[in-house]
């Protein structure tokens, strides 16, 4: 089946998935947003006790099946402590790093449904007043919320009915440039569900079966390290994560092409799944690097520790700047779909 891009509405679908807040544990609506669309275009699908969503196209081969998992959760926080200035104390949720959102603005989601607005600063951040401003460790004891509101105590805060344990969620400052870039918070992963959701939705609607029974796993709770590892119907043989591909020193992946991931912190990815990504990329002029990731895991490195018996494999677009202000473009996001296009197309690895 011959693949048809679509920039405009995959661009349109990320925006929409990273303007709405989804830290870990925080997801409910984000998840609303998937089963609506899968509603509207008729697609199967159930619902996890933890939340995550798996939709089912069904193939030619219904005894035999395979899976592929995105997650829309993302990095974030919680309350810890209302401080006696009015400021809030964080817990990160998600593995990164304080100086990745300094200065950035946040929401505070309260119990009862709303939001309060708020910047995450150093405490120590006017060099005009604290010599330390530069040299300061970025910590949960020197990075604190600076509400959007007139307050003076704990007491203020709390009757603006923030308390310990709220959600907080960053500010996303979605880009996209006129030479393809986008610059965002949360693309990983939510570049990868976009492309799974279009995948899904251009299913819907084709004649054409596809060679097995193909299942869409939105996961929920991935970067605290339990999102797709249960549910996964007992058919499965073949388990894909799409999942970022981290760029820095010593990678190959990059902005332009799909990354595809031999090994992580994990260990070796199956191999002969791997290779059959290879050669589809080769066999479809797909342009793709291959990496080897040293401080990273997906949900299907979660599954097969979780015990499940499936072969496993990692690809996805290339990120910049994983875990803080992110960038990928366009060229990359359209490599990983066509990837993602050949590879349901394709049979079983043997």
């Amino acid at each position: 089946m011959a693949y048809e891009w679509n920039q405009s509405e995959t661009v349109e679908l990320l925006n929409k998935l990273v303007d709405i807040p989804s830290p870990s544990g925080y997801t409910h609506d984000i998840m609303d947003l998937i089963r609506n669309l899968l509603g509207e275009w008729n697609v199967e699908y159930m619902t996890t006790k933890k939340g995550g969503v798996i939709a089912t196209i069904k193939g030619q081969d219904q005894e035999r099946h395979r899976l592929l998992t995105a997650h829309v959760d993302t990095l974030g926080a919680m309350v810890k402590e209302i401080k006696p200035s009015g400021r809030l104390k964080l817990s990160l949720v998600g593995g990164f790093k304080f100086n990745a959102v300094e200065g950035e603005n946040c929401l505070i989601h309260k119990a009862e449904g709303t939001t309060v607005s708020g910047t995450i600063l150093l405490h120590h951040t006017s060099i005009h007043v604290y010599k330390d401003a530069g040299t300061a460790e970025r910590n949960e004891n020197n990075m604190e919320v600076r509400l959007d509101e007139k307050v003076f105590n704990a007491a203020d805060v709390r009757a603006l009915g923030i308390e310990v344990g709220d959600f907080v969620s960053f500010s996303p400052r979605f880009t996209a440039t006129e030479s393809g870039f986008i610059k965002s918070r949360h693309l990983d992963d939510k570049a990868s569900t976009a492309l799974l959701l279009q995948l899904v939705k251009s299913l819907s609607s084709s004649t054409e079966l596809l060679p097995h029974t193909t299942h869409f796993y939105i996961s929920n709770n991935e970067e605290i390290g339990f999102g797709g590892n249960s549910n996964i119907p007992e058919q499965t043989e073949e388990y894909i994560a799409v999942d970022m591909g981290a760029i820095g020193d010593g990678q190959t992946s990059d902005e332009y092409t799909v990354s595809i991931c031999a090994k992580d912190s994990s260990g070796p990815y199956h191999y002969g799944l791997t290779r059959h990504l290879v050669e589809l990329a080769k066999t479809n002029g797909i342009a793709y690097k291959l990496d080897v990731y040293p401080y990273y895991s997906s949900d299907a490195s979660a599954a097969i520790h979780a015990g499940y018996d499936v072969k496993h494999a990692l690809f996805g677009p290339g990120i910049e700047a994983s875990h803080s202000y992110e960038r990928t473009h366009t060229e990359s996001l359209k490599a990983a779909a066509a990837l993602l296009q050949a590879y349901v197309y394709s049979p079983l690895v043997s």
